[in-house]
């Protein structure tokens, strides 16, 4: 193993930049490899063009006779870019993408060879499913799983394979992906969204959940990462001394970008315009070895195909630069994890953002309508939201080196904390007219300029308004987009539906004005959703305290933040939205279960292999190292070699302690993953592994980075932190 590792060291040492060469403007490029507008008007029939067009804009279906139409020009387009195959490209519960190709190519009756495609290939397929996580919904023998067309985004063409984003559903209905439910939410907030806005304009007829996600990874070199057996199997480094320069000084964080980092992300982007993914920043992130990239805004649907394609493409790139693209979310000890911020809101069809405030003070209470509404959702189901983010390898950086804490809050900023608690002195019932003039002049009108001047910043707040947007912090690098996208749709969607039933019931059974009604609910709220309202730092023994005493959640683990999914009001909330149903909620549940205790249970049996296999073995050949040299330095001095070899005696028994821990601590760690196994349900299952496998994986750890430190360099096994973060 040692000698692994020196040869993948030699190895990245040798490695040059791969030159980019320069491809002109980015907008000539953007969406060539993608069936949109501009493609339809070319290869579609005019009726075919606007069935597709209002299936999009306003979600009316596609008859057969039409899909045959948008098929035969699909397939024209693809042809002529040379694809040879296409596949329905889906997301099932395994939180990545999935594909089956088919070649356009078929042999017909007469036994003549042509490209074939139609409306029934188009629009739905039958992919053998038995092998996704179902969560109970089929069982392995029943093997039928449909994927069906979703036309609100569009297909693309990736190396050779017109690819066609769908929903995947069993045979029964239930959906057994991550779109069907996002799709799902994002209805729910459409017609929610709507009714509210029309109280402000009457011209607005839909209204779409936008989403801007920012992708921290670390890229490092393939050659070490294959050094590694950790990094191969769980993605991150089980075992690993930090460097004596870590991220202390920040001067990685926007820095100058390595030469061969900016190839790669050249490359990337270059792939990304194409295929239509907007993406825009780049830059160093604070961790050693770690970068971001972020997109423009887009529709909530599209932004998460997209970012799913992006994780694709950037592995395949980051190969061909000689990287490994890392997203797990704390692949290194001591120094950031990576996250995806969400940022999110709500605009209409009139070009509106609902978050964003306007010129007059009416436009101004819309914004304070959709603004106090989210913070008021993010209240209610707080431990919901939580549940959206939790995975086995987010909880390692939940709370830790300037990632948000598992307990959610909302920043806002004390300027418009100032503002809500003068909202909360609002009258009930009707406002007099000195009340109306000083809350929409002096109040609300003066938002804008608040929103001017607030430089207040939280970089670990859970959930953060940024000016025009909430921002998600706590989503992981990892995550598909579409878990928390789908949760906060729905609890904003059943608020923005609550909301208009209590401004209604004032308007027609209080007699009160639009903007009084509004003013009085607003006030309500304000009052109740007070304490997810948080401006301090989210860490430390205090926060926790004052958190447990506003009752705020504190699931600090993965299987205590997924039991609210299947409770009573869960339950009741997915179903009034129409998202999901029971058997659906329960079936994620399994699934989600399913994935953390199967990380623990891989991250355990690698740690096992590599104390056993490597650490060990490593530890006694540099005692016999030790001995040796004791051994001829009592040749030479006799009794009196004790005095002169008395540092190696030293070193010597500290590490025959280590390995004596270090081999105990890993037998007891097998034993509890034994006894986890043979739990009868995935919660008990989990919770084990959580509970009583887990916390070996820590003190396992320290006994090795002190064996680390104290054995030759030449004989430890293990591609070094050093080694890992600062080879460029």
């Amino acid at each position: 193993m040692p000698k692994m590792r020196f040869e993948a060291l030699l190895e990245s040492r040798k490695r040059e930049h791969i030159k980019m060469e320069e491809t002109g403007k980015r907008s000539d490029l953007f969406g060539r490899n993608v069936f949109n507008e501009d493609k339809m008007l070319q290869f579609l029939t005019k009726e075919a063009f606007e069935n597709v067009k209002s299936a999009i804009f306003q979600g009316n279906k596609i008859d057969r006779k039409i899909a045959d139409q948008v098929a035969e020009g699909m397939k024209a387009w693809a042809l002529s870019m040379g694809a040879t195959h296409y596949t329905h490209w889906f997301q099932p519960l395994t939180g990545a993408t999935a594909e089956k190709h088919d070649a356009f190519f078929d042999i017909m009756s007469d036994g003549k060879a042509m490209e074939k495609f139609g409306g029934a290939q188009l629009v739905q397929q039958e992919p053998d499913a038995s092998s996704f996580p179902s969560g109970g919904i089929r069982n392995t023998f029943e093997a039928r799983g449909y994927t069906a067309w979703d036309p609100t985004s569009p297909a693309f063409i990736y190396k050779t394979t017109l690819c066609i984003p769908t929903i995947f559903v069993a045979y029964t209905g239930e959906a057994l992906d991550n779109k069907a439910p996002l799709l799902r939410a994002l209805y729910a907030i459409d017609q929610a969204a709507t009714d509210v806005a029309q109280y402000f304009d009457k011209n607005v007829r839909k209204v779409y959940a936008t989403l801007g996600w920012e992708q921290e990874y670390f890229l490092v070199d393939k050659a070490l990462v294959q050094s590694r057996l950790d990094l191969v199997m769980a993605g991150r480094t089980l075992v690993g001394s930090l460097a004596a320069k870590g991220q202390q000084l920040d001067d990685h964080y926007f820095g100058v970008i390595p030469p061969r980092v900016l190839s790669f992300m050249s490359d990337l982007e270059k792939q990304c315009t194409k295929l239509g993914i907007p993406v825009k920043t780049r830059h160093n992130e604070v961790a050693p070895n770690q970068f971001e990239l972020a997109p423009v805004f887009e529709e909530a649907n599209l932004s998460v195909d997209h970012n799913l394609l992006l994780m694709d493409v950037m592995e395949e790139v980051a190969d061909k630069h000689n990287f490994r693209v890392l997203f797990h979310e704390k692949p290194f000890e001591g120094i950031n994890g990576s996250g995806k911020h969400n940022n999110w809101s709500l605009a209409t069809d009139t070009g509106v953002n609902l978050l964003s405030p306007g010129t007059t003070p009416m436009k101004n209470l819309q914004f304070l309508t959709f603004f106090v509404n989210t913070i008021k959702a993010v209240d209610t189901y707080e431990e919901l939201l939580r549940s959206s983010i939790a995975s086995a390898s987010n909880d390692h950086r939940l709370g830790a080196n300037e990632a948000p804490p598992s307990i959610l809050s909302i920043f806002i900023g004390k300027q418009l904390s100032d503002v809500l608690d003068e909202l909360e002195g609002v009258s009930k019932g009707k406002l007099s007219p000195e009340e109306k003039t000083e809350l929409k002049l002096n109040v609300v009108g003066k938002i804008p300029e608040i929103l001017l001047d607030n430089t207040d910043r939280n970089r670990t707040s859970p959930f953060a308004f940024t000016g025009n947007k909430f921002e998600m912090r706590g989503v992981g690098s990892k995550t598909n987009c579409a878990k928390p996208m789908t949760i906060l749709n729905t609890i904003m969607a059943k608020q923005l539906t609550d909301f208009k039933k209590e401004v209604d019931a004032l308007i027609d059974k209080k007699n009160l004005k639009k903007d009084e009604a509004v003013f009085n609910v607003l006030r309500e709220y304000i009052k109740t959703s007070k304490r997810i309202r948080f401006e301090g730092d989210g860490y430390g023994e205090e926060w926790q305290l004052e958190a447990r005493r506003r009752k705020l959640s504190n699931n600090k683990n993965t299987p205590q933040a997924l039991q609210v999914i299947t409770s009573k009001e869960s339950v009741a909330l997915f179903k009034d939205m129409g998202v999901m149903n029971e058997v659906e909620l329960k079936a994620h549940q399994e699934v989600e279960l399913g994935a953390y205790i199967f990380h623990i249970q891989i991250e355990g049996r690698v740690l096992g292999e590599m104390v056993y296999s490597h650490i060990v073995p490593a530890a006694i050949r540099y005692q016999n190292t030790l001995l040796e040299n004791v051994s001829g330095l009592k040749e030479v001095y006799g009794a009196a070699h004790k005095k002169v070899a008395e540092p190696q005696l030293n070193i010597l028994e500290q590490v025959g302690e280590h390995i004596v821990e270090i081999k105990k601590l890993t037998d007891e760690m097998t034993e509890a993953r034994k006894r986890a196994n043979g739990l009868s349900t995935a919660q008990k299952k989990a919770e084990a592994y959580c509970d009583n496998v887990k916390p070996y994986f820590d003190a396992i750890r320290e006994q090795s980075d002190k064996l680390e430190k104290l054995i030759a360099d030449d004989l430890w096994p293990f591609t070094k932190y050093s080694e890992l973060l600062f080879a460029k």
